[in-house]
């Protein structure tokens, strides 16, 4: 599903124009987004949690020439799916 299929899905099913739900799922994407940025997590009971975590600096290779780099430490985005998302996926 890409995400004009998912604004179609969300207007549907809270039979709301496909205008707002574009803009619902937009403002819903950027809070996550700035909270994220801001070092904050994002919890929704039933659905899931997402968090930053650091990622340490690493070696890795160039693959076309196979020379070690370094690869820079990080903080990447992280989601952990909840006990009600998992049990409706089974």
């Amino acid at each position: 599903m890409n995400k004009a299929e998912l604004v179609a899905a969300i207007a549907a099913n809270a039979e709301i124009s496909k205008k707002d739900a574009e803009k619902a799922l937009a403002a819903a994407l950027d809070t996550i987004t700035e909270t994220l940025a801001a070092g904050g997590r994002v919890q929704i009971v039933g659905f899931g949690t997402f968090e930053t975590r650091k990622r340490e600096a690493r070696k890795g290779k160039n693959p076309q020439t196979g020379a070690e780099v370094m690869i820079p430490a990080a903080k990447v985005p992280v989601f952990k799916s909840g006990k009600a998302l998992k049990e409706n996926v089974k």
